[in-house]
């Protein structure tokens, strides 16, 4: 489970390595938006290089390919998979077809190069562009290696000319709001991770906490970043608290206890088995952390 994922610029190896001891989660060097396109042919060769010397197994690393009709991706995917980074960023996926293409083309490059099949690992962006809105219910249906879904508001702004994609208070407007919602309940129907877009005002620590603690609330387990300061508000935030993994270890105890039981009371509160359910997940969650 990746709680924070902090994005870094493939063509700056200061940034790079900064970026890998901030104590994200995930580190996803970027080759798409953060690179200017003279200077992608040397990004790609950055980031393989890095890749390979990388020594922190704590740390995961992904790299975001550009887009499918960008002309790029091949070379992209033929640059990095070598070095075996731990998964791939996919943007501007327009549906399940091009998820499908991309993940038959690291096929390729695994086996070509004496990688396991489907052990590298791919996150879709799944809404940045207006038909991709149409088509999240297909991801049910994606690759093994498709282990998490995200959704982007910045691209997607851009490609239907909104002039804005927030409100004053800074929550999102509705169309981005119905986006979000679709991004997560097509992570869940697929049963992979669902992962909460940036928050562009990376200065606003406060409101980035708001925004983290609602992104859970509603069944996000993770959240891309553009800056170092975000890391640890995100860490926190997707982490089970002392108060939840207690009362987590509480409810499994009470069903072990009880196991021909389809309803219980702990504190005066009835608890059945999508609670148990819940608390699974959250010890589950701790015993990664810890493991980190």
């Amino acid at each position: 489970m990746l709680r924070s994922l902090l994005f870094a610029p493939g063509d700056s190896e200061k940034k790079m390595l900064k970026a890998s001891t901030i104590g994200a989660d995930c580190v996803i060097l970027d080759l798409e938006d953060s690179v200017a396109e003279a200077r992608k042919p040397l990004a790609r060769e950055m980031v393989r290089d890095f890749l390979k010397a990388k020594t922190d197994s704590s740390v995961k690393f992904y790299v975001r390919v550009n887009p499918l009709d960008s002309g790029m991706i091949l070379n992209d995917l033929a640059t990095v998979i070598p070095a075996a980074p731990d998964g791939v960023v996919f943007p501007k996926s327009n549906g399940l077809d091009d998820v499908i293409c991309v993940s038959h083309y690291m096929d390729v490059l695994e086996a070509e190069h004496g990688i396991a099949q489907s052990s590298i690992a791919m996150l879709p962006l799944i809404s940045e562009t207006a038909a991709a809105i149409f088509t999240m219910g297909q991801y049910v249906d994606s690759p093994k290696r498709v282990s998490s879904l995200t959704w982007g508001a910045e691209d997607l702004g851009a490609a239907v000319g909104a002039s804005a994609n927030t409100l004053p208070n800074k929550d999102w407007t509705a169309p981005y709001q119905m986006t979000r919602s679709l991004c997560l309940f097509a992570a869940h129907a697929a049963h992979v991770q669902a992962i909460d877009t940036v928050m562009a005002d990376f200065r606003d620590l406060d409101q980035l906490r708001v925004v983290c603690d609602d992104a859970r609330r509603d069944g996000f387990t993770g959240k891309i970043c553009i800056h170092p300061a975000q890391v640890e508000v995100i860490n926190k935030a997707f982490s089970p608290s002392l108060e939840e993994l207690s009362h987590a270890k509480a409810v499994i105890e009470a069903f072990k206890n009880n196991p021909e039981a389809g309803t219980l009371q702990i504190d005066g509160k009835m608890i059945d088995k999508p609670h148990l359910v819940l608390a699974e997940r959250v010890t589950a969650l701790a015993e990664q952390i810890k493991s980190r």
